[in-house]
């Protein structure tokens, strides 16, 4: 009697091209979400072109299209031209996971374009949240962000320090951080401490905040990136995490900061009012238009009236839902009534290869 042939796993393709110390962790934390019936590639130019995948799963497109100088800016454009009509031509599906509204830097024309034709493109949208809009008659599924990783839920290390307020993950224009300065420097009290920390990659960025911070010494500046350790033992030492964002629609960090049984202190939108439906009121304190001082001291003593022991609801985040969702609207995606035999898999490049064939490194 003949074997049966072994149905292989379907292959996606992220838009990742590797884990490192530096990766967002809602990205790592899916990578090891995923069950055994999805085989997750990670990204490279050869891959995406030349390579055997199902799905192709793409998070930030203009990751892929923004690079060091302007030589590799237009080389990877280009090959993500190629790449749009590859997967035209095989009619490979792609699932586009929206994580914020438009990008949080300006595009150019040509990127403009290019995004345009992955929307085009995408046979199905995850929302993070169910305010994301989505084109008519999209296909898609909210499926949100889980929990931080057990080093955050789990930790024990210092406790609150009274007074201390901490911003923390990348430095970016976007984020309101001269705001939060400037709100802060209208505090009288000297008990009060600010701690802002996270890398900063732009240099200008980086002067900017320095000059504003320089001018009051209860601000702290730790602008490199934390390790989880690093930034568990920050986060648990804040009485109040301020998020201050001028755009936001989804925030891990508000989430790893409740997560870690700490009040948030962010712009009132549709989006925090569900969170704080969500976790509960106490938890989520709101401000409309720019932030000021008396915001500040007004969550401070919101949060100095939280009963000790109280904890925000932060269930219905688990990863193991999470990854099967996302499996579920692979293999929807995936060519229908065509078998998958098992074939040779392809052989992840080691670093060094990756290195000399990828134009982006």
């Amino acid at each position: 009697m003949p074997e049966r042939p072994t149905v292989r796993p379907v292959r996606v393709l992220f838009s990742l091209s590797r884990i490192r110390p530096t990766t967002n962790p809602y990205l790592v934390q899916l990578v090891g979400a995923i069950p055994d019936d999805v085989e997750v590639l990670f990204f490279s130019w050869r891959r995406a072109l030349l390579g055997r995948y199902d799905v192709f799963h793409v998070h930030w497109p203009e990751v892929l299209l923004r690079r060091s100088t302007r030589a590799r800016t237009v080389a990877a454009r280009t090959l993500y031209t190629l790449l749009l009509w590859r997967l035209t031509l095989t009619r490979t599906p792609v699932v586009r996971t929206i994580h914020n509204l438009e990008p949080y830097e300006q595009a150019s024309w040509y990127e403009q374009v290019l995004a345009n034709g992955t929307d085009r493109r995408t046979r199905f949208w995850i929302r993070l949240n169910d305010r994301t809009p989505v084109p008519p008659g999209a296909a898609a599924r909210t499926i949100p962000i889980g929990e931080p990783p057990a080093v955050f839920t789990q930790h024990v290390g210092p406790g609150v320090v009274p007074g201390r307020l901490l911003h923390f993950g990348l430095v970016r224009p976007y984020k309101g951080i001269e705001e939060l300065v400037t709100a802060f420097t209208g505090l009288d009290d000297p008990r009060l401490r600010l701690v802002i920390a996270g890398r900063c990659d732009d240099p200008e960025y980086r002067h900017v905040i320095s000059a504003a911070a320089s001018r009051d010494e209860r601000i702290e500046l730790d602008l490199r990136h934390l390790g989880d350790e690093e930034l568990a033992d920050e986060v648990a030492r804040a009485e109040l995490v301020v998020l201050p964002y001028r755009t936001m629609h989804n925030s891990s960090a508000a989430l790893l900061a409740l997560a870690m049984g700490r009040p948030v202190l962010v712009p009132d939108l549709e989006v925090t009012e569900d969170l704080a439906v969500e976790v509960g009121e106490a938890w989520v304190r709101r401000y409309t238009g720019m932030l000021r001082a008396e915001h500040l001291r007004d969550a401070l003593d919101d949060v100095a009236r939280i009963e000790p022991g109280c904890r925000p609801r932060t269930a219905g985040r688990g990863w193991v839902h999470i990854g099967n969702a996302h499996a579920e609207v692979y293999q929807a995606m995936a060519v229908r009534g065509v078998r998958r035999v098992a074939a040779p898999a392809e052989a992840m490049p080691t670093a060094a290869a990756a290195e000399a064939r990828e134009v982006d490194r």
